[in-house]
């Protein structure tokens, strides 16, 4: 691991000259800009104060950033319910640790996703195609396409399709809930 290189990516994404990282840092420009060249390290402590200056936390700044899927191609989406005229998709599949997740629902004309139960956390989405009902306890909400919906999951609540068109919508859960 190249440290002065993620130092200095850093530094730029915060937009910081060098001398104002060291004057944070209470360091020497001279040093900040050898570390970002490589052509010196900095002890465990003299770290600590260039990341508490650069806002990130020394577990953040070694974790292994090879491997982190940031675009999750179509191809991968994973159909976790197809029944009873509604199909549910996971477009970002492994959603565990995360703070929220999203699926796309395609709900069939007269078809309903089903029931859930009240849990903590909020929901919104996004209707793509066609017409939703919003059930949230005792209250229903209609949404067309373009229109966005968003409550809080403490009480039962499900979407219904009542139109004789397909719809289709983005939902999205934090914490993850699907």
């Amino acid at each position: 691991m190249k440290i002065g290189e993620k130092v200095k990516d850093l530094r730029l994404a915060m937009n910081l000259t060098q001398e104002e990282l060291a004057t944070r840092a209470d360091l020497t420009k001279g040093f900040i800009s050898m570390l970002e060249r490589d052509l010196t390290s900095p002890s465990l402590d003299t770290l600590e104060l260039i990341l508490n200056a650069l806002d990130t936390p020394l577990g953040d700044f070694f974790e292994d950033e090879e491997g982190i899927e940031v675009v999750f191609p179509k191809e991968k989406r994973v159909v976790i319910d197809n029944e009873n005229g509604v199909v549910s998709e996971v477009p970002i599949a492994g959603a565990q640790g995360r703070e929220m997740d999203m699926i796309i629902v395609t709900i069939a004309p007269g078809a309903a996703t089903h029931k859930e139960r009240s849990h903590s956390g909020d929901e919104c989405g996004l209707v793509l195609e066609g017409t939703i009902w919003i059930i949230a306890g005792r209250d229903a909400y209609k949404a067309e396409k373009g229109d966005a919906f968003y409550y809080e999951a403490n009480k039962q609540h499900w979407l219904e399709n009542r139109s004789e068109k397909e719809a289709k919508i983005l939902w999205i859960s934090s914490p993850p809930s699907f």
